[in-house]
């Protein structure tokens, strides 16, 4: 087997020195640093270093799994995960569906432009925009003013109003960006089928059901299992931008929680373990739903 790496390597290392630059950056940056999980079983010493710290085994797992912020977390992570997965989930799949349904090419790409925009602006200015509408003197509680209504509502500072502020300007904000995929698997949609099934009779909405819908479904159920993949890894950031004690019992995650403990507390090790036992159960839901999926539809990543 060396011996043709090595004859295929000679022959075509034009191409091999191509993905050089990638397969040094993965090495570098996705597994070099996997040494690091060490740490979840030491108890870290700056001064001692990863491997010269002591060891002190399933210590900072059982000091987590018996946290009283445990159920906190698990909740606070599942609920925005889920409904994130409810909300921001087929609403890009629906405008897919549409922009597939438009003839006027210019409103077409002015409807695409408008709608991928946001997804280049930062999350800090996203998080800026936010509190400047949904403060206290924000424009919102002006809206409402105007309309008769109090409007004395501190908006970010109301847990009850906390997880659907992030779901929903995550879902503004990728929205456009995330049909994408599903425009791509729509162009690759034979057009004979839909001659077919006018032929057949088939009005517009039957064609997306029994042709458009059928034909994406793979793309859709591989991206249901990456999205299952990662229920316990919400997007911390503009949490993190936008969140207080006041609104922890409703926006408290595992990533907040890891970089309160690891970078705001300097427990290194504890936070390693909390962030490790957050990819093993991420991985195993991956692997159930790819399973799942493949016994049932015959889709699946692997």
């Amino acid at each position: 087997m060396w011996h043709k790496l090595k004859l295929d390597m000679r022959r075509n290392y034009q191409a091999y020195l191509m993905i050089l630059p990638s397969v040094l950056l993965i090495a570098v940056f996705a597994y070099f640093p996997t040494y690091g999980i060490i740490l979840a079983f030491k108890k870290f010493k700056p001064a001692l270093g990863v491997f010269g710290s002591p060891w002190v085994g399933l210590k900072h797992f059982r000091d987590f799994l018996s946290s009283p912020y445990l159920w906190r977390l698990v909740r606070n992570t599942l609920g925005i995960s889920l409904y994130t997965l409810a909300v921001g989930y087929p609403l890009p799949i629906v405008l897919a569906l549409l922009l597939n349904e438009v003839n006027c090419l210019p409103f077409k790409k002015t409807v695409q432009t408008i709608t991928y925009m946001p997804y280049f602006i930062s999350t800090v200015v996203i998080c800026g925009m936010v509190k400047s509408f949904l403060g206290y003197d924000g424009v919102l509680n002006e809206i409402i003013k105007a309309l008769g209504g109090a409007g004395n509502v501190s908006w970010l500072s109301e847990p009850k109003y906390f997880q659907t502020i992030i779901v929903w300007t995550g879902v503004w904000q990728g929205l456009g960006w995330n049909s994408i995929i599903y425009m791509a698997a729509l162009a690759g949609i034979d057009q004979q089928l839909y001659e077919a099934a006018k032929i057949d009779g088939a009005g517009r909405l039957r064609q997306i059901w029994y042709v458009t819908l059928p034909g994406i479904a793979p793309t859709i159920i591989i991206i249901i299992i990456m999205a299952i993949g990662s229920l316990l890894s919400v997007s911390s950031d503009k949490i993190l931008l936008l969140y207080s004690p006041l609104t922890y019992e409703t926006g408290d995650v595992v990533g907040t929680y890891v970089y309160r403990k690891g970078i705001k507390g300097a427990e290194y090790s504890y936070s390693e373990a909390v962030s490790l036992i957050d990819t093993v159960v991420n991985f195993l839901l991956l692997t159930g739903a790819n399973w799942l999926s493949r016994k049932l539809t015959d889709t699946s990543l692997w």
